[in-house]
């Protein structure tokens, strides 16, 4: 019921209970058996709901600092 959603860690030994905790929280990342604060560069980091606006990681910083245009030629 929180207004936040950054991240989740699960500790359980049922994998089953893990991903089913994982379908069903309203956050931006689920870790299973770590803490939430572990992360990478190339993985996807945000939230949801009043957590943040978007992801960081190498490819979401790319996406922002590029404009996608479709170019189109009929030979």
């Amino acid at each position: 019921d929180s207004r936040y959603g950054l991240q989740a860690g699960v500790y359980t030994n049922n994998l089953g209970l893990a991903l089913y905790a994982a379908d069903e929280l309203q956050v931006g990342g689920v870790l299973i058996n770590d803490i939430p604060t572990f992360r990478v560069d190339h993985m996807p980091y945000g939230g949801v709901k009043e957590s943040g606006i978007g992801r960081e990681g190498v490819k979401y910083a790319i996406e922002e600092m590029t404009e996608l245009k479709l170019v189109i030629v009929k030979r």
